[in-house]
C-alpha cells in the first residue's frame, strides 16, 4: 500500500483510491502504527485531535466505507481488521 498525503490517495494493487480527508487520516493513523489495536476513542482523539464523545459509531462509519473501497471483500477484511470489544487495527498482511 502507498500512501500520497498530498492527493490523499491509496494505491493498491495496481489502483489508485481516493479518500476523504478523515477516512486517510483514519488509515494513515492505523498505518503508521501496523499491528496495534486502537479503540474508537483512540482513533477520534489522534485524527480529529479533540477528546471523543460517542465515537464508537462515527469510527464504525469511517472504517466501513474504507473497507468497500479498500477491501476485495469488505466483509472478510484483509488490511483493516476488528477486534471484537476492543477496536481496530491495520495489518498489512
Amino acid at each position: 500500500m502507498i500512501m500520497n498525503e498530498k492527493e490523499r490517495s491509496v494505491s493498491l494493487h495496481g489502483r489508485t483510491y481516493r479518500l476523504t480527508p478523515i477516512e486517510y487520516g483514519i488509515l494513515h493513523f492505523l498505518c503508521s502504527h501496523p499491528d496495534t489495536i486502537y479503540n474508537a476513542d483512540e482513533i477520534y482523539r489522534n485524527v480529529w485531535k479533540m477528546e471523543p464523545f460517542a465515537t464508537e459509531g462515527t469510527i464504525a462509519v469511517h472504517i466501513r466505507h474504507l473497507r468497500e473501497k479498500l477491501e476485495e471483500d469488505p466483509s472478510r477484511p484483509r488490511y483493516i481488521r476488528s477486534h471484537w470489544g476492543r477496536g481496530y487495527c491495520y495489518t498489512g498482511n
